[in-house]
């Protein structure tokens, strides 16, 4: 396909990378020199300075060509008027735009996005994607990750396997053996930093981080067999206002029965502002690297502590002095905001549970929305290097009918899970696949095409 993408920053950078990996045709349109020379010194794409809201800027960058335009700038409002310049000049087919601001996302001004007046087609709010992305992980304590597919019939689960795993050094094949209760498929595992797929006669091993796939209902059952029976926090601590902290904090309102909440938010006007829109959660005012208001927040007897704030050494820090604050001995867990990459090789030193780039969690959010065919849900796993999937068997796919030892699928593309009606399937080799099945695959980037393919059966 022909991609412009509006913004060369870090999500637009990531996005580029990933789709002209694929073999697309990527044009980037950015005002900054800088960030234009890093992508065309980096990237095979066409990188562009300029000002994406000029249509003299858009058709050098392909537009009249163009399948699909993603606008990532730094600005909702020129992130608007490029999909409406899109829509109104070139007809372009799809427009994504990342839109930040509250006021755009909520209530009757929703009713702007459609032909008539503003034509977007896909509307992401990272801000929205990355609480929910939390609120999961908090939704499974004992795993790094737990991602929904097949309308959340269907989990990918990340566990780092530790040396008291009861599954650690057992091979796959004897998992159904030793454990009757086990129904998922282990796919995958980052090992020493490389990811490498899993086989049957392969075993986990201390430190690995393993990628598996679950059903929903099996959630509780598989991750004890890890040997984690941690349960879902009640105390949890938000260090951070901003609109991360705020859509979490209502999440958690909303679902976790018994829940206490308490935000530490620095800005006075904030701490009001969202105080006044939570219902249960307490705000407290103050700075969360202050020692005093530390143990105002109490946070001692918190079982969970989420940094979120737009500084990445003080989210970092805020975690160390958590991990250090456990005078009752509480089992907690910490997680942090990290936008540098780089700060992932001191997770294990600083003891940080978890660190998440909330990049690659809007980057995955539009990645869901440039796949062809029945391709559905998409999560990226180590900067785009391998893809979870989720897409649907229709008559016309070259699946139908075929068991998987038949389908003959590429060494690097992994089959997960099945949905049939309603029953969640873990498929073996013998394994025939039917129209309407829904697939949760993993396959690795270089066969993504591959995957469209196979389940293609009209563009977009």
């Amino acid at each position: 396909m022909n991609i412009i993408i509006c913004g060369a920053g870090k999500v637009g950078f990531s996005i580029s990378k990933q789709l002209a990996a694929q073999g697309h045709s990527i044009s980037v349109i950015d005002q900054s020199k800088e960030d234009i020379k890093k992508i065309n010194e980096t990237q095979e794409v066409k990188g562009i300075v300029g000002r994406a809201t000029l249509p003299s800027v858009l058709e050098n960058a392909g537009a009249e060509e163009a399948d699909m335009i993603i606008a990532v700038t730094k600005s909702d409002e020129t992130n608007m008027i490029v999909c409406q310049l899109a829509s109104s000049l070139f007809n372009i087919s799809k427009k994504i735009a990342r839109i930040r601001t509250k006021d755009f996302l909520e209530g009757k001004w929703t009713k702007l996005y459609n032909k008539s007046n503003i034509p977007i087609d896909v509307i992401i709010s990272p801000e929205i994607e990355v609480a929910k992305s939390l609120f999961r992980r908090l939704e499974a304590p004992g795993a790094s990750d737990n991602v929904p597919f097949a309308d959340d019939k269907v989990k990918m689960l990340e566990i780092h396997i530790e040396k008291n795993c009861p599954l650690l050094n057992v091979p796959l094949k004897q998992l159904t053996d030793k454990f009757p209760d086990f129904k998922a498929n282990i796919l995958g595992a980052l090992r020493d930093n490389k990811f490498i797929f899993l086989k049957k006669n392969d075993m986990m091993k201390e430190g690995d981080e393993v990628y598996l796939v679950v059903s929903s209902n099996q959630l509780k059952q598989i991750l004890k067999a890890f040997g984690h029976e941690e349960k879902v926090a009640k105390k949890i601590l938000i260090i951070g206002g901003g609109n991360i902290g705020l859509n979490l904090a209502k999440l958690l309102e909303a679902n976790f029965e018994g829940v206490r909440i308490k935000i530490i938010e620095k800005n006075k006007q904030r701490a009001e502002e969202i105080a006044s829109e939570l219902s249960s959660s307490i705000v407290i005012n103050g700075d969360a690297l202050d020692e005093e208001i530390l143990k105002e927040a109490n946070i001692e007897e918190s079982e969970t502590v989420l940094a979120l704030t737009n500084d990445d050494e003080n989210n970092i820090m805020s975690c160390v002095l958590a991990e250090k604050s456990n005078g009752k001995k509480i089992n907690k867990r910490t997680i942090a905001i990290v936008n540098k990459s780089n700060y992932s090789l001191l997770q294990n030193s600083l003891n940080i549970d978890d660190l998440v780039d909330p990049r690659m969690t809007t980057v995955s959010r539009i990645l869901e929305h440039v796949h062809r065919g029945t391709i559905g849900t998409v999560y990226s796993l180590l900067d785009g290097e391998f893809e979870f999937i989720e897409a649907k068997i229709l008559g016309k796919s070259e699946l139908l009918n075929k068991s998987i030892k038949e389908a003959n699928l590429p060494e690097h593309i992994r089959i997960g899970a099945v949905v049939r009606k309603d029953a969640v399937l873990i498929p073996r080799s013998g394994f025939i696949f039917d129209k309407d099945d829904l697939v949760v695959l993993l396959a690795k980037r270089e066969h993504l095409q591959e995957v469209e393919n196979i389940f293609a059966v009209s563009s977009i």
